[in-house]
């Protein structure tokens, strides 16, 4: 399988979106280009990116990072949002999504939903609310079917921190067209209080693409924290989760995502504590997972 990252891994640098919505006054120390050289470094085979890294979509920018990845022999996929809540940088309708995807050089448009759900959310699941939601955004897709054809973009919508696998499912079934599918993201699921291995088993026979993500759960005198940290480190089983993407789906790619909180700590100290959780997570894979 190839081993690629996700953009957001670098978030404390200015990569891939507003550092998780908080607005922080520290200036950009990275850029993809420069990203692009230290993946190659690194032994690293693609990125998966978004308008954040891209800077801007204007066609002639997003050509220029698609013959950038070429030369550095590096696959690239596009992740965008149709809502997105804390940076509306990552909106874009499906069109817009997969015809950047297609201009980047990417087969993938990962789509993040960005469902409002209903509270309590333990009841939740496959609410009124949500299908209503889940309906239109079935719709929208019947709409581009034939874009994603002539383009050769498969969608993948992600379980992301507001969605149940099955209504992902749910989602993809009502479409029926194999250019729709998921990503799963081995973390997300948490969010909306769903066992993370019941979502990577669900979803893994069904995707096209993944974030490899890990966090821990920290307990502390108010409850607990779900924290991102270097993979291996934390709660998520990733040794059970890559034999299921092995076993299930037909992925060849892993894309690393490291959420690193930035806490207290100051610019210089966050970003270097990113960096290594980065590092980390990359020889994890390369030398225990043998990814």
């Amino acid at each position: 399988m190839l081993l690629g990252l996700h953009t957001y891994s670098f978030h404390l640098h200015g990569m891939g979106q507003n550092w998780g919505g908080h607005t922080l006054t520290w200036p950009r120390v990275m850029d993809i280009f420069t990203l692009m050289d230290w993946a190659v470094d690194t032994g690293l085979d693609g990125l998966h990116i978004t308008a954040v890294d891209c800077e801007t979509t204007d066609r002639a920018r997003l050509l220029t990072i698609r013959d950038a990845a070429e030369d550095h022999g590096l696959y690239l996929e596009y992740n965008f949002s149709l809502d997105e809540e804390f940076d509306s940088r990552l909106t874009h309708t499906l069109e817009e999504g997969i015809r950047i995807a297609h201009t980047l050089g990417s087969d993938i448009g990962k789509v993040s939903l960005d469902l409002r759900r209903p509270r309590p959310l333990c009841a939740s699941r496959h609410h009124p609310d949500i299908m209503n939601q889940l309906g239109h955004v079935a719709a929208l897709t019947k709409n581009v079917l034939t874009l994603t054809e002539d383009t050769g973009v498969r969608l993948a919508f992600e379980n992301h921190t507001e969605s149940f696998a099955s209504e992902i499912l749910w989602l993809i079934d009502a479409v029926n067209h194999p250019n729709v599918g998921a990503c799963v993201d081995t973390v997300n699921s948490v969010m909306v209080l769903e066992d993370p291995m019941t979502a990577i088993e669900t979803l893994a026979p069904r995707s096209f693409t993944n974030h490899f993500c890990d966090h821990r759960i920290e307990r502390d005198q108010f409850g607990c924290r779900f924290t991102g940290v270097a993979c291996g480190d934390g709660d998520i089983d990733l040794n059970k989760a890559l034999a299921i993407f092995k076993e299930t789906s037909s992925m060849n790619r892993i894309n690393i995502e490291v959420e690193w909180d930035a806490g207290d700590d100051d610019p210089k100290t966050a970003r270097q504590k990113e960096f290594d959780a980065v590092v980390k997570s990359i020889r994890y894979c390369r030398d225990v997972l043998h990814i």
